[in-house]
């Protein structure tokens, strides 16, 4: 959808570097940011040549957030799975509630969690699940960006056939959408033995995909790797030629200073901190090595982590980072809000700055409330007390998806949708799953 001329007008831009520039107008046209400077004739608002003009002299600009890695359609799913072990919250609750739902479930599920993710600030994610279809439909519906990874189980017993639909979901909607791209999503070493893994890591070079997978989520899964194979997650997918690809590497916690030489420079991990701590993962390497890597943040599903805020995630990785590492002089916060854009340069939508040429996918702040107010630093406001009421407008492709601090869409109606599927996930209950942890 194309957009409007629109006018940013007397804005407080924050860079994805953390530098403030004020008193900036940005003009945005069809999906993308024009110009980028101080007030002008030509963005003089009595000039007629705008469609829009939002008055942001209270306000700060900065890119969208992005989500690094989730299941959105979990979002369905929140609070079902509460106080457990790992083991207990995939084999006892969510693998046999997943192996009962329908496409229908998926879709409102990845609504409802598009909604909390454009509530928050995010434009744009990265998703792992399965009913692909489903999940294509409610981004394309309520307008965010997407990279999707339908999930594929190694193990599963319909593996060839699912490899098959899968790769034809790619082709057919390869090009359905320029907010929309896709990777190739094995679930993780661990479901996907180096047979299977292969087989997925080669129909991705085939089709000219990427990847996205689960690699060493926790220190059980790396002992488990060794037992079986004599290797970690990380050689096992280095030997099956995925690090030529741009990979994401969901959580990748427990890697393993020999694994390092193996990534790849399009290596991208997708930290979800709230997790690690809800579920007890411990911290593993990558807080000691993760300026070795490049990362940013994801939320892993809201069945885990209850919220979909990349901005909390980056909190809390902050907090628990000064506190494993017992100095409060470590884990800055520029540094930190970098790590936070770093996210978008492990897309193919070419956004995450505020520069001409770059997709208008942007957040105006009102840091104006009571939780973040008074401002020394607005970077510091935002990472550590700012909520979604601060989130005043999310724009995706030059198009208002939240504004004056509602969204867009009929929330009312989707929240009824919400109820109603609930209602048929307990009525339904719990199926036999198809694969284990």
């Amino acid at each position: 959808m194309a957009s409007k001329k629109i006018l940013l007008k007397n804005a407080s831009v924050i860079t994805e570097t953390g530098e403030i520039l004020k008193n900036r107008d940005i003009v945005i046209a069809d999906g993308k940011i024009v110009s980028v400077g101080a007030p002008s004739p030509d963005t003089d608002p009595a000039s007629g040549n705008f469609d829009r003009v939002v008055d942001c002299d209270s306000y700060y600009v900065t890119p969208g957030l992005t989500n690094l890695h989730c299941h959105c359609a979990m979002n369905i799913f929140k609070g079902i799975a509460e106080d457990v072990d790992a083991d207990a919250w995939f084999n006892e609750r969510i693998f046999p509630y997943e192996s009962k739902l329908e496409a229908e479930d998926v879709y409102v599920g990845t609504k409802l969690g598009i909604a909390e993710m454009l509530n928050c600030g995010v434009t744009a994610f990265v998703d792992h699940y399965f009913e692909e279809k489903a999940v294509l439909q409610a981004v394309l519906d309520t307008g965010i960006r997407a990279d999707l990874a339908p999930t594929v189980f190694g193990t599963a017993p319909n593996f060839e056939a699912r490899l098959d639909e899968v790769s034809d979901f790619f082709e057919k909607n390869r090009n359905v959408s320029g907010r929309v791209s896709f990777r190739m999503g094995p679930h993780a070493p661990y479901t996907c033995p180096p047979p299977t893994l292969k087989r997925i890591v080669d129909r991705a070079k085939d089709l000219k995909l990427n990847l996205h997978l689960h690699v060493s989520e926790t220190r059980e899964q790396v002992e488990q790797s060794l037992a079986a194979y004599g290797k970690t997650p990380f050689v096992m997918l280095a030997e099956s030629g995925a690090f030529d690809l741009n990979v994401v590497i969901a959580h990748g916690l427990w890697i393993t200073e020999d694994d390092l030489p193996l990534l790849g420079p399009d290596t991208w991990f997708g930290l979800c901190p709230k997790t690690y701590e809800k579920l007890a993962m411990g911290t593993g390497l990558v807080f000691k090595k993760h300026e070795q890597l490049n990362f940013s943040f994801g939320t892993d599903g809201a069945a885990s982590s209850n919220t979909l805020n990349t901005c909390e995630q980056a909190r809390y990785f902050a907090l628990l980072g000064k506190f494993t590492e017992n100095d409060p002089c470590t884990y800055l916060t520029n540094d930190v809000w970098r790590a936070l854009m770093h996210g978008h340069q492990a897309f193919s939508f070419h956004s995450g700055r505020i520069e001409p040429g770059y997709a208008a996918d942007l957040v105006i702040w009102d840091l104006k409330k009571p939780n973040t107010w008074p401002v020394y630093d607005p970077v510091t406001s935002i990472l550590y007390s700012s909520e979604p009421s601060n989130v005043l407008y999310t724009m995706v492709d030059g198009v208002f998806l939240k504004e004056n601090g509602k969204l867009v869409m009929d929330e009312a109606a989707l929240l009824d949708e919400g109820a109603a599927i609930q209602k048929k996930i307990l009525a339904r209950g719990q199926g036999q799953a198809k694969v284990f942890y």
